[in-house]
């Protein structure tokens, strides 16, 4: 298989739109200048930091950074290090003078055996395949000067699918889930299964936990989850779950646009609240999850009394009414469609449509009319229909 057909297609895409941005330009146009003076002294900090692995040191390491290589097609020599460190870490180094670099800590060589040392060097390896270095994401989000709040969370927002590309990369290299699953734990607790008995449904259940903790539907992640540039560990093992079980690893699996919708279902938790935002965008997004809930719940010209309590959860107690004009509001869909359209990225059109598919499932005796009302949005919104489907079936999906 060729390693490119595993990348995440909204880290290809995500990237593609931020090569084009003003500020991405500026920087990437800053370091060309730094490397045409010579090289950036990368190497030269390696050496002095660090204690490069040669073969005669580390054959097996070699070795499994060989099969690795082989299996993605990576062509540029590899130089593996180790530094001295309590905390399990691994990083690929942008490249300088025709050579890749490779570093672990001391305490992750250590501890990680097998496949789980496998996954981490296709992980990094992945990083490299797909330019993921291409983006200066350490220049923009850590300079002096800070991007504005739309690009960080774009940025933030591609990372975590870049981790994605990178962690099938490593899964096809280690072809082992549960020694996948075993090295994401290990990274995530920083302990060794030595100490603990690991069980991977014990670990992804963090998963529904963390949806269970957010009482109010819609009300997305917490800030705290905005800006992290890594997908929480049991979701990164719940994506590659969906990995496993698609046509990139087995004949019969899923398609990889259903691979995909289901990714960014996961996704969409990390991406910030817009019920209370108070941006342009955010209010844009409410006005269209109001008209939108109302034209789900009255797919069958029938609103019942879950929809309203499940639509009240959204918009607050008393905000469904008799005095609901719905003619009018269906009317105005379009409109608020492609203001919508016009204010927002694909990850937040992606928030309004799990949202919309919450109020379609509240009524269990009849979705389908509510998730033909939703693709319609989804169309609209340019949202793939696969998501709506996802979405839909996200509670027996995700158990």
């Amino acid at each position: 298989m060729n390693a490119d057909e595993l990348r995440s297609r909204q880290d290809l895409e995500i990237a593609n739109k931020l090569m084009q941005a003003t500020e991405v330009k500026r920087i990437n146009e800053m370091i060309e200048k730094r490397e045409e003076k010579g090289p950036m002294g990368t190497r030269r900090r390696l050496l002095a930091t660090s204690v490069r692995l040669s073969k005669g040191m580390a054959p097996w390491l070699h070795d499994m950074a060989d099969d690795c290589i082989k299996q993605l097609g990576v062509t540029i020599p590899l130089e593996l290090y180790v530094y001295a460190s309590p905390s399990y870490n691994a990083a690929c180094v942008k490249p300088e003078d025709g050579r890749l670099f490779i570093m672990f800590s001391s305490s992750l060589l250590e501890s990680f055996e097998g496949s789980e040392l496998r996954f981490v060097l296709g992980h990094e390896l992945g990083h490299y395949l797909y330019g993921h270095h291409d983006i200066p994401i350490g220049y923009l989000l850590n300079g002096r000067s800070r991007p504005n709040p739309k690009l960080a969370l774009e940025l933030t927002t591609w990372s975590r699918y870049a981790e994605i590309s990178a962690d099938r990369a490593g899964a096809h290299c280690a072809k082992d889930p549960e020694g996948v699953a075993r090295s994401l734990f290990k990274l995530a607790s920083g302990l060794s299964s030595k100490l603990i008995q690991f069980n991977i449904d014990d670990f992804v259940q963090q998963v529904d936990e963390m949806q269970l903790e957010d009482a109010t539907p819609g009300q997305g992640s917490a800030p705290e989850d905005w800006f992290m540039t890594h997908p929480f560990s049991p979701l990164r093992v719940r994506a590659l779950r969906l990995f496993d079980n698609s046509i990139l690893s087995k004949p019969d699996g899923a398609t990889i646009d259903e691979l995909e919708a289901g990714v960014q279902v996961l996704m969409t938790m990390m991406e910030p609240s817009y019920l209370e935002g108070r941006t342009d965008s955010a209010e844009a997004m409410r006005r269209l999850l109001f008209a939108g809930a109302v034209a789900v719940a009255n797919a069958d010209n029938e609103i019942s009394e879950k929809e309203i309590a499940v639509f009240e959860k959204f918009f607050g107690e008393r905000s469904f009414s008799d005095e609901l004009n719905i003619e009018k509001l269906s009317a105005n869909l379009p409109d608020r469609i492609e203001q919508t359209k016009s204010l927002t990225t694909i990850a937040q059109r992606m928030q309004i449509i799990r949202d919309l598919c919450t109020v379609a499932r509240a009524d269990h005796s009849d979705t389908n009319t509510g998730a033909r009302v939703i693709r319609d949005i989804a169309v609209s919104l340019e949202v793939p229909v696969h998501f709506v489907t996802q979405a839909m079936s996200i509670d027996s999906e995700l158990d």
